[in-house]
């Protein structure tokens, strides 16, 4: 098959690992023939660029900025890219023949690619719903119901589920959330398709993890909780501080809270002022030397903010589950996550509004040995679950 892969992200190279590459690599290496259009943001001052890369054909679309930037050239570039790309695979992609295009959001905004690619090939197609916007938006009181913005973009929202022949959702909450809240949406074309990856071994070698801890002045002696990925306002930072403030004298864990987003400073205005003896704050570091960091620590942490009313699903928890590591998930009432984790039994979870039940979650974590059996449960339910091939197999399940 003649594969069309279209996403926001950047896939500078094939054999970075991810939930995008590693999926693309399954298909190259099932013998199909693989096309990936992503964006090169103005800012990077490079030209569009069609080039074949370890087997797969990257179409590198230059837009305007999406990231590192403010709301408003955000919000002009992510509606210009649909223009843009279309623009692009007329050009570059006009002789080829797909048989089927498969998609991510965010964002939304890729209905006429879909459209003219299905309508010009008599392609299916594929949606991989990571984010459900706008609705997420008015949680956090971007935007409310009654705006224009909200009213486009859940047009927008509703004309891609439109185009999608089948909609691959990253669980079971994110499944009914769709059918409930979109009833022209048929039933059976929505369907779990998880974030996914391709897992690497992870060894834990005491004298490595006695060498990084020394580095940063991590203490050897102590349970080391680690959050790592976006501070933005989907992560709810407010409940995060409120955790930390009131660990200050937990003499038995330790905090690393590892990353970058619009919270950043925000974080770290809270640790400047408290100057707290138990937590650090980096900031992003560079992928080798963060992943050796965070795969020298014990449990790893999610936070989602309290408002949410859809069911997001953090990849985050991938990484922690390849490094057999337990997970602690503060979030709302409304996603599933805390529940595949604890049927799962390795780790725990608590809404993001109860600081004591998080303090009586995290103290149970100090338990080595519960820590080391939870460690093991995540990283066979991973490699159960969450692989790569997995989510290969339910999507050509449909092309058999």
């Amino acid at each position: 098959m003649n594969i069309l892969f279209l996403s926001i992200g950047r896939l500078n190279d094939l054999e970075f690992r991810g939930i995008y590459t590693d999926l693309l690599r399954q298909f190259r290496d099932k013998g199909h023939k693989v096309y990936a259009v992503s964006p090169i943001e103005k800012r990077l001052k490079k030209p569009t660029e069609y080039v074949n890369e370890n087997g797969v054909q990257f179409l590198r679309v230059r837009i305007g900025n999406i990231t590192k930037t403010n709301v408003i050239e955000k919000g002009i570039s992510t509606i210009m890219i649909e223009n843009l790309f279309l623009k692009a695979i007329k050009k570059y992609m006009r002789d080829i023949k797909f048989d089927l295009v498969i998609y991510s959001t965010p964002p939304i905004t890729f209905g006429k690619v879909i459209s003219y690619v299905k309508k010009r090939d008599n392609a299916k197609s594929y949606l991989l719903l990571k984010d459900i916007f706008p609705q997420n938006a008015v949680d956090l009181n971007m935007f409310s119901k009654t705006s224009l913005i909200y009213k486009y973009f859940r047009l927008k929202e509703k004309q891609l589920y439109a185009h999608s022949d089948f909609i691959g959702c990253m669980s079971q909450a994110n499944v009914d959330f769709v059918l409930n809240n979109n009833t022209e949406v048929p039933i059976d074309t929505v369907e779990v398709c998880p974030n996914s990856i391709e897992p690497l071994t992870i060894e834990k070698d005491e004298t490595k993890i006695r060498r990084i801890r020394q580095k940063y002045n991590i203490p050897i002696d102590k349970t080391v909780f680690v959050y790592g990925g976006n501070l933005g306002k989907p992560q709810g930072i407010d409940f995060l501080i409120e955790c930390l403030k009131d660990n200050k004298d937990n003499n038995q864990v330790y905090f690393v809270i590892a990353g970058s987003g619009t919270e950043f400073n925000k974080l770290k205005s809270f640790f400047n002022s408290k100057k707290l003896t138990n937590a650090q704050l980096f900031a992003q570091l560079p992928k080798d030397e963060y992943e050796v960091l965070v795969n020298s620590c014990d449990v790893g942490l999610i936070f989602l903010d309290k408002r949410f009313t859809i069911p997001n699903f953090p990849s985050r928890l991938l990484s922690y589950m390849q490094a057999s590591m337990p997970v602690l998930a503060t979030t709302d009432p409304n996603t599933d996550i805390g529940e595949v984790i604890e049927d799962g039994h390795f780790g725990y979870w608590c809404e993001s509004s109860d600081v004591e039940e998080f303090n009586r979650k995290l103290n149970r974590l100090c338990d080595p040995e519960l820590r080391s059996t939870m460690g093991e449960n995540a990283r066979k339910y991973l490699e159960n679950n969450y692989t790569a091939k997995h989510s290969y197999e339910i999507i050509m399940k449909h092309f058999k």
